[in-house]
């Protein structure tokens, strides 16, 4: 037998195929839910994003007889799972530089803002999930607390921390789906983010506070969006999308080995019962700071004359991360299973109604404290984010900033460092809380106490102004 006939022998076996069809069917509903969104007028009008269709297109062809089969859960889950990863690689990697319309604490308290979001959508969740579990169905008590991951982050941690919490729930004797339970309410969210979005602003278009722009203008991309100076060929040895695809992936490796590293140590009770479960979950918060730590590397060698040229094109690390977030929307929304899902079907639309309207109530009521000269830009950029992803917040932006005129565009993009950080706690408290109901009590207290706190800060100027009034 030659090494022609043993190849295709093995190419013939279906196992050869199995992942390639999995990323084509995902590649074939994105195309199908991009040419829906364009041709359909009220999709196109609702700002919902062309992935998300994609993503339900494939929920309806999996209610098909006999095509369920052709679309495999554990590989969307996969999929969901590392293009989340990668693609917050890919955005800690861009040379992201504090334009002058944006200062550096307007950045910190964007970053507040996200975080106690975040929280407010916790302590909502716990609330309606604490309830069920004591007085109505019996809901996995901790059960809430994938309202902010699913709102506030999006399938990938809606994904992980579902899991998580399954694994929690099943210790207890509960039977709780939280993977198809998370990823529902984040494609709740992009509704959410999108639909209420879009009729806020046409309310406000109404009443005459806000006026229709054009976006064809702020749609063309300028020379230097594509290439900025002293980079490298677009195509010289390697190619220049290899080499943003390769740095990407070298840091996502770097990820793998750090946090399989730190799973064979001994981080005692704690760290054994909570960080250890959910490091693995963590790929986005380690995938940025190692992407930030790279990038800084570069720098270094640069300034050491090792390096003479610049790797990082910001231009292609977007459509990187852009394609990547896309993918997981429509494998996340596509991995969903209604199977076990009928029992929690009320307290997840209560759950997802009063987080929607929480959020949107929030952000308004801080968006027009903290952004006085752009409060609706600042609004509808943190309210599609805090729903859907940062992609949503950039699409309603663009409807009423289309050449970001405003601070609204960088606020969004930089206050995603301080808003890990900040958030960084209540990620904690994600993965303690499920462990028993005292516990999930004692996160509910400590998000209250938290939000409070970030509240505060960010109303600072208005409080003590208030107190020095009332003194004089």
């Amino acid at each position: 037998m030659t090494l022609l006939d043993a190849s295709v022998m093995t190419f013939d076996q279906p196992i050869a195929w199995n992942w390639l069809v999995q990323f084509c069917i995902l590649a074939t509903a994105l195309l199908f839910g991009n040419v829906l969104r364009t041709k359909i007028p009220f999709l196109r009008k609702s700002l919902i994003p062309s992935a998300l269709i994609g993503g339900l297109l494939l929920l309806i062809f999996k209610a098909i007889p006999g095509c369920k089969e052709l679309i495999n859960k554990p590989v969307m889950e996969i999929v969901t799972y590392h293009a989340l990863g990668l693609g917050f690689v890919a955005l800690a990697l861009k040379n992201n530089k504090i334009e002058s319309k944006s200062t550096p604490m307007k950045v910190i308290e964007t970053g507040a803002l996200t975080a106690s979001t975040y929280v407010i959508q916790g302590i909502v969740g716990l609330i309606v999930s604490i309830l069920f579990f004591y007085f109505g169905r019996k809901l996995f008590y901790a059960a809430g607390l994938l309202l902010p991951m699913g709102y506030g982050q999006g399938p990938g941690q809606a994904l992980n921390f579902g899991k998580i919490f399954t694994t929690w729930a099943t210790k207890q004797g509960i039977d709780f789906p939280g993977a198809d339970f998370g990823l529902s309410i984040a494609a709740t969210g992009f509704i959410v983010g999108s639909v209420v979005g879009v009729i806020y602003m046409n309310i406000l278009r109404r009443k005459g506070v806000l006026s229709r722009k054009k976006l064809a203008e702020a749609q063309v991309n300028k020379l230097e969006d594509y290439e900025g100076k002293g980079e490298i060929p677009d195509a010289e040895s390697i190619d220049k999308l290899s080499v943003q695809i390769c740095m990407v992936l070298f840091v996502y490796f770097l990820v793998f080995l750090f946090t399989k590293w730190i799973q064979g140590m001994d981080l005692g009770n704690f760290g054994t019962n909570t960080l250890k479960p959910m490091l693995w979950g963590f790929n986005f918060l380690t995938g940025t700071l190692f992407g930030i730590f790279f990038k800084w590397l570069l720098g270094r060698f640069k300034k050491a004359k090792l390096m003479s040229r610049e790797y990082i094109n910001n231009y292609m690390l977007n459509r990187i991360s852009g394609f990547c977030f896309d993918v997981m929307i429509v494998a996340g929304t596509a991995a969903i299973s209604f199977e076990n899902f009928g029992k929690f079907v009320l307290p997840f639309i209560i759950i997802c109604t009063l987080g929607a309207a929480a959020t949107f109530i929030y952000v308004l009521i801080i968006s027009k404290h903290l952004y006085p000269n752009y409060k609706y830009e600042g609004f509808f950029s943190m309210f599609g984010m805090l729903t859907g992803t940062a992609s949503n917040g950039m699409i309603l932006l663009r409807e009423i900033d289309p050449k970001f005129e405003t601070p609204a565009a960088n606020n969004l993009v930089l206050q995603t460092l301080s808003a890990i950080v900040l958030g960084f706690p209540v990620l904690l408290l994600v993965g303690y809380a499920p462990q028993s109901p005292k516990a999930t009590f004692i996160t509910l207290g400590i998000l209250v106490v938290f939000w409070a706190a970030l509240t505060v800060f960010m109303l600072r100027t208005k409080i003590f102004k208030r107190k020095k009034k009332a003194e004089e």
